[in-house]
């Protein structure tokens, strides 16, 4: 996606994550490999507002974090000892002018309703932003989709931004691509390209935003097919190969922008 492309309207995600972020967080649980990556690029940032916050996968421990989140039902699924948060928008930070070091914002871009609108919240309340998103012309390639082709039309897939796209907005400084490890215990949409048995799994597909938006019978449909695969050795024949990775770069980047 590049300047000047259309951005299909996305569902609010507070909206969305009311129906969809219950038991989210039985199958997202940070990857502490992922998670350095992101306080690395963090910087020396010691305050941070995560904006699109989740249940709190991937915010650091070590300084102050406050976490913005619009769906109560994610709010709800915080563990003890979380950030604390509030229940607000992308789009409109209650916060002044550069009121913190960092804006963190985790896989959540591909919900906002007007993303050019909450890139420049970010870019006004913290003087350096950490992005971390997957580039739509590599997910819409892996594997899975061929499997459950619907989700590529959810709102949410079809106006997702790459890296690229969001120099228009933001100062980028560096984009990293981000390989994930075989073994990643963050159930999030890519995560197990080599471990396929996990996508029949309910927990693992209501975890997963381009499965849960999916009507119940495309769904089921595509659960069918990839059984049916890994019982005849169809999958295996095709990318079984996968298997004997480490890790595979599926697509996922962290964006630096701003100051230092």
């Amino acid at each position: 996606m590049r300047p000047g492309r259309t951005v299909a309207p996305v569902v609010k995600a507070r909206d969305l994550y009311e129906d969809i972020g219950i038991g989210y967080a039985a199958a997202r649980r940070a990857d502490p490999r992922v998670a350095e990556r992101i306080v690395d690029a963090l910087g020396p940032a010691r305050t941070v507002v995560n904006v699109g916050a989740g249940s709190g996968n991937y915010e650091p421990t070590d300084r102050f974090v406050l976490a913005v989140e619009p769906a109560l039902a994610m709010i709800a699924q915080r563990p003890p000892g979380a950030a604390p948060a509030i229940r607000a928008v992308a789009e409109a930070l209650p916060f002044p002018d550069g009121a913190f070091d960092a804006a963190l914002a985790v896989l959540t871009l591909h919900h906002w309703s007007d993303l050019p609108r909450g890139l420049a919240e970010l870019r006004r309340v913290a003087r350096r932003q950490v992005v971390f998103l997957f580039d739509p012309s590599m997910t819409s390639r892996f594997w899975a989709m061929a499997y459950f082709p619907e989700s590529q039309s959810v709102p949410s897939e079809t106006g997702a931004p790459d890296a690229g796209w969001l120099d228009a907005f933001l100062d980028v400084r560096a984009v990293h691509p981000v390989p994930v490890p075989l073994d990643c215990t963050d159930g999030f949409g890519a995560a197990f390209w080599g471990r396929p048995e996990a996508y029949l799994r309910p927990e693992v597909q209501a975890g997963m935003s381009w499965l849960a938006q999916l009507p119940e019978d495309a769904r089921r449909r595509g659960t069918e097919r990839l059984a049916e695969d890994l019982a005849t050795g169809r999958w295996d024949e095709r990318f079984g190969h996968l298997r004997d990775l480490t890790e595979l770069d599926v697509g996922y980047r962290l964006v630096v922008a701003g100051e230092a």
